[in-house]
């Protein structure tokens, strides 16, 4: 009896060692459930399970072991079967490996071949996913080791590195700069650890939170089911091409069209008095085939990108001459000009952001529609 309490405590210390741990986050984009993540820490590093549901749901498990900096000395992607979920066979899908002062990249790619590539490695460089965020709680880790207030976090992406700012604001504040995207709110816990992530003021505009019971298995299953079902959920912000014909002249529009999914738009994600790419990613497109009058401005026939500055009353239409530029590349000295908005409200809500051309009289009336709001600007074509 004597040896038998210390082999009871050895068996559930090794089953609570060797348990797979259920802290994790949840990723919303307004109110539909983005990602879900689980992570724990291992003896020689990190790994994560994860399941991304844009455009449809994928399930990944991630293996990583660390160098003295915190940075990959081997990253491990395994993807999981759409029908079996995580209970089923995993497929290899990338690895990364540190050798010398370089990083190698092996993947499998679309039609199965697998190809690879180096990249030169930085000092604790991290992998930087799209809309996984289990990275960043590493990083923010490391930086709870060190004395300064800005630390330059590296994270691969592809065969590019790029830096990440993180910035303590005191207490259980920090910040993460996107190299490209903007500034994320970040807030931690006593040991550093990412409670949650607001991402308001960039361009995916999503919130992580951390949570301490997270079930991903079956939270796998029921997304794969409504992705079988119809009702996966779908881009992030779908990209639209339409044409209209009218008063007998032909308009093109291209844009990105993100979805409201719950959330306050004009004077929410989309401030009030600010410059506005207008739709998502690129910037969006215009084109007529005929001479136009938007009030006392002229606009030849051609191709434009079109800016807003929504405010509560109308605001502004920017109409400007550079074409092929991503949607936050704005040059004021390429506008044609700028022409006032109207603004009403739609009882019916438009879910996704939908730009149209509709005939008004012997004219037209170019319509931006997103939630119950309705910008409008009446023009004369020549």
């Amino acid at each position: 009896m004597k040896y038998l309490l210390p082999l009871v405590l050895l068996i559930l210390i090794a089953s609570c060692s060797s348990s797979p741990s259920n802290v994790g986050f949840i990723t919303k984009l307004g109110n539909d459930t983005l990602a879900v993540e689980t992570f724990s820490k291992t003896d020689q590093g990190f790994t994560a399970k994860v399941v991304l549901r844009s455009p449809r749901t994928e399930l990944a498990e991630y293996d990583l072991k660390q160098d003295e900096f915190g940075g990959i000395i081997e990253l491990t992607e395994t993807k999981y079967s759409t029908i079996e979920g995580f209970d089923g066979e995993g497929m290899f899908s990338r690895s990364i490996m540190k050798d010398g002062d370089s990083l190698y990249t092996k993947y499998v790619t679309g039609n199965g071949e697998v190809r690879s590539y180096a990249t030169k490695y930085d000092k604790g460089a991290l992998p930087f996913i799209d809309m996984v965020h289990w990275p960043f709680e590493l990083a923010l880790n490391e930086f709870a080791k060190s004395e300064n207030d800005t630390v330059a976090q590296k994270m691969i992406s592809g065969n590019n590195i790029s830096t990440f700012i993180i910035a303590n604001l005191g207490e259980d504040k920090r910040t993460i700069r996107h190299p490209s995207r903007g500034v994320m709110d970040v807030w931690v816990n006593s040991d550093g650890q990412l409670v949650k992530l607001d991402a308001a003021q960039t361009t995916r505009k999503l919130v992580v939170n951390r949570e301490e019971h997270v079930d991903i298995e079956s939270i796998g299953k029921r997304f794969l089911a409504l992705d079988r079902a119809g009702k996966s959920f779908g881009s992030l912000s779908g990209g639209v091409e339409d044409e209209f014909e009218v008063n007998g002249a032909i308009f093109k529009v291209k844009y990105g069209s993100p979805s409201r999914r719950g959330r306050v738009l004009f004077g929410g994600i989309v401030p009030w008095g600010e410059r506005w790419r207008t739709g998502a990613d690129g910037a969006t497109h215009f084109s007529t085939s005929k001479e136009l009058m938007i009030g006392n401005l002229k606009v030849p026939v051609g191709e434009y990108t079109l800016f807003t500055i929504p405010e509560v009353d109308g605001g502004i239409l920017i109409i400007n001459k550079q074409t092929g530029q991503n949607g936050q590349t704005y040059n004021a000295v390429r506008d044609l000009g700028r022409v006032p908005m109207q603004i009403s409200t739609n009882e019916e809500s438009t879910e996704a952001f939908t730009i149209v051309v509709e005939e008004e009289g012997s004219g037209a009336k170019l319509k931006l529609m997103w939630g119950e709001t309705v910008f409008s600007v009446p023009f004369s074509i020549n």
